[in-house]
């Protein structure tokens, strides 16, 4: 595993090098002097206020993991989720990936429930985020008037589209495992039994399965929709906060055209080093510059503050709840993979 991560990271940093280098070589004349005094000039009072929206933001990932407890382990309180919560995005910033699990990890440690339980739970997650985009960037990009200003409005539109259908295929997907799940899996063990990998993924459907499994009724479904939607539109909001901090003309960018910033970061994201992240700032500072014509001081400055506020400020908070239950991240995520690599090894040996 090890190895695996090693080759992956160092795919990652030649991804990000060739970026850097393409995204820079296009600034021969990048202003230093102009980028630091750009970025000392923002107002702080905007910052922390995004930053808060951001913690708001977890608060309501608390609230919406308790709602998928609740047919479970109806007596846990969403307070007692916040710390699992913010110790894993700390794991997630700092550790890249591989601190992925680590926040389903700590919640079925500390709800007593098994792992691969709270793994479904994290991958059903998923969904109801990229569904909560979806409507927002949808809605936005189809009614409101601010878009319609873009020279992109077309492709802000297409964006839309290709989202719907995302979310659809997940849906549908979703829907037909929810029905289906065993003899979906069965199918895989029997067709692709004789490889290592068919065995996980027919556990991974069994895991998918007992996921979904934890939305009992339309209550349930109505408040993870509400929650979703909630958290994405304090994450726009604190895009927005961010941007405004400048007080310059060319980032007041209106709310309803922020979603598409977002976007480009959550692609970007895709391709982050441990700590140091990398595709996220490159993809909005390349949006900023490309779509909104912001110069390429100010989108680089604008770029890497929003990063800091939406994926690294929690990290101060996140190392002191760690440091104070005795919990090492690296640690958590050895073992958090480590139970998933059994979870598969397991079914493979049944």
């Amino acid at each position: 595993m090890d190895k695996k991560r090693l080759l992956v990271s160092a795919v990652v940093l030649a991804i990000l090098a060739v970026l850097v280098y393409l995204q820079f070589r296009t600034w021969k004349n990048f202003d230093w002097d102009l980028f630091l005094s750009q970025t000392h000039r923002v107002n702080l009072l905007h910052i922390f206020h995004g930053i808060a929206l951001i913690y708001g933001g977890y608060i309501l990932r608390a609230i919406r993991w308790k709602i998928f407890l609740k047919p479970v382990r109806p007596k846990v309180r969403s307070l007692e989720l916040v710390s699992p919560t913010l110790v894993g995005f700390t794991g997630l910033a700092l550790l890249g990936r591989p601190g992925e699990f680590i926040r389903p990890y700590l919640i079925a440690r500390r709800t007593n429930l098994p792992i691969s339980s709270q793994f479904a739970v994290w991958a059903v997650e998923r969904i109801f985020d990229i569904g909560a985009f979806t409507l927002l960037f949808v809605i936005v990009a189809f009614f409101a008037t601010a878009p319609k200003r873009l020279a992109q409005y077309t492709t802000f539109r297409e964006v839309g589209v290709v989202l719907l259908l995302i979310f659809g295929g997940l849906t549908i997907g979703a829907i037909f495992v929810s029905r289906s799940g065993e003899s979906i899996a069965r199918w895989v063990e029997q067709r692709f039994g004789s490889f290592r990998w068919g065995h996980a993924l027919a556990e991974r459907v069994r895991e998918f399965r007992s996921g979904l499994d934890t939305i009992h009724g339309t209550s349930e479904m109505v408040q993870l929709i509400v929650v979703s939607v909630l958290m994405w539109a304090m994450i726009a909001i604190a895009y927005k906060e961010v941007t405004h901090s400048y007080g310059v003309e060319k980032l007041d960018i209106p709310q309803t055209q922020v979603l598409l910033l977002m976007a480009s970061s959550m692609v970007g994201s895709l391709i982050q080093l441990p700590g140091v992240g990398g595709g996220s700032q490159l993809a909005t500072i390349a949006m900023l510059n490309h779509v909104f014509d912001v110069p390429p001081e100010l989108a680089a400055s604008a770029g890497i503050m929003l990063w800091l506020v939406t994926f690294v400020a929690v990290i101060p908070v996140g190392l002191f709840l760690a440091h104070r239950e005795r919990l090492s991240l690296r640690k958590l995520s050895e073992e958090s993979h480590h139970t998933e690599d059994d979870s598969s090894s397991a079914q493979l040996s049944a």
